[in-house]
């Protein structure tokens, strides 16, 4: 409680009036920018994708990269923080099981389940991460996690300061200011991206897709996303979609540091979301008169949209495997291009169709 509570104060207390009287230079916010992105994707990407959930394999040195800067975010150690995350997911939503339940509310999901003993008896049991007790480095880490604490949160800072000028800027910009904030944009996670936001891909549990919340968290705010498809490397999945941790690990395999990355099939993904519409629309249709007529129309193109997404990806799924066997050019040209082609099509019509009748119905609901 002290440590949160002295760290919050001394952000936006010290660090403006710091500002106003001496100034901070472009240097400064620069390395401010640097220390936030490596202590929150190392959240993301190392603690979160790699280590909570398996999504992909990293070399060491990309694991040692990432076990330092967990231990500059200051969100406890890899172990424990993805054990946790492990029951997070298990349990999700559960009052009791789920360490930061979003249906106890905003303030505990936030930063309240962390000021108490929530596991009780069971602190430090971390069976649900034996792989990860096989990992030398994420044992490494845990170990001596306190003082990788103080090295890391005190020794970047000063290092910049001694490097660029003024230490106590540095220690006040890289050093508290970037580590009260990086840690509350990990706590929206837990918090915001529970209440706040659209959930197209299951209603199962209370986690929100909110593309504004993922410029603060690296790509983590495609959060009804990632609770469905919790291994996918990706949580935003459109070329569009704000996820820097994605392009990172994307970036990684690349230069040959990350390998094994783990894709949802598309077909599981849009049967998700059509899935998720019809059983939307039959609820709101079931307070109508006469709704079995509609209902049965609504079943009918539900079945037909999955049996033309299934030809569509049997398709695709041969024509990577063509491509991927370096006869590309003559897949061009073939009747499996040309078969592939009109098959996307049709997909895509009928799921404009599937869109449009759901939200006709819903209409006269």
């Amino acid at each position: 409680m002290l440590f949160f509570s002295l760290s919050f104060l001394a952000a936006v207390t010290l660090v403006p009036w710091y500002g106003f009287e001496y100034g901070y230079t472009t240097s400064h916010w620069l390395a401010f920018i640097a220390c936030m992105f490596y202590a929150g994707l190392s959240i993301t990407a190392g603690y979160h994708r790699l280590w909570a959930h398996k999504a992909y394999d990293a070399h060491p040195v990309i694991q040692i990269i990432f076990a330092l800067g967990g231990a500059f975010a200051l969100q406890n150690s890899a172990l424990h923080w993805s054990s946790d995350h492990r029951i997070h997911h298990g349990q999700v939503d559960d009052p009791v099981k789920d360490p930061y339940a979003a249906t106890r509310g905003f303030w505990y999901s936030h930063i309240g389940w962390m000021l108490r003993d929530y596991q009780g008896d069971s602190y430090g049991d971390y069976s649900n991460a034996r792989d990860l007790q096989r990992n030398r480095i994420v044992m490494w880490q845990h170990k001596h996690y306190m003082k990788l604490v103080l090295l890391t949160n005190i020794g970047i800072p000063l290092t910049l300061g001694l490097l660029l000028g003024n230490v106590i800027g540095m220690l006040l910009l890289a050093g508290v200011l970037r580590l009260v904030l990086s840690q509350h944009f990990t706590f929206f996670i837990n918090s915001l991206a529970h209440i706040w936001g659209s959930r197209p891909y299951t209603e199962k549990n209370t986690a929100r897709d909110n593309g504004f919340l993922a410029l603060f968290t690296y790509g983590e705010g495609y959060h009804n996303f990632h609770h469905i498809f919790a291994s996918d490397y990706r949580n935003g999945i459109r070329w569009y979609h704000y996820d820097p941790t994605k392009w990172l690990i994307r970036t990684f395999a690349a230069l040959g540091l990350a390998s094994k990355l783990k894709r949802t099939p598309i077909e599981r993904i849009e049967k998700a979301k059509a899935e998720t519409l019809l059983n939307k629309t039959k609820v709101s249709l079931a307070k109508l008169p006469l709704a079995q007529d509609k209902l049965t129309l609504l079943q009918q193109e539900y079945d037909l949209l999955l049996k033309k997404l299934q030809n569509y990806c049997a398709v695709q799924k041969q024509v990577l495997e063509a491509k991927k066997a370096a006869v590309r050019a003559q897949c061009e040209h073939s009747a499996l291009m040309q078969q592939y082609k009109e098959l996307e099509q049709a997909w895509e019509s009928q799921k404009q169709a599937w869109i449009a009748l759901n939200s006709r119905l819903l209409k006269t609901a």
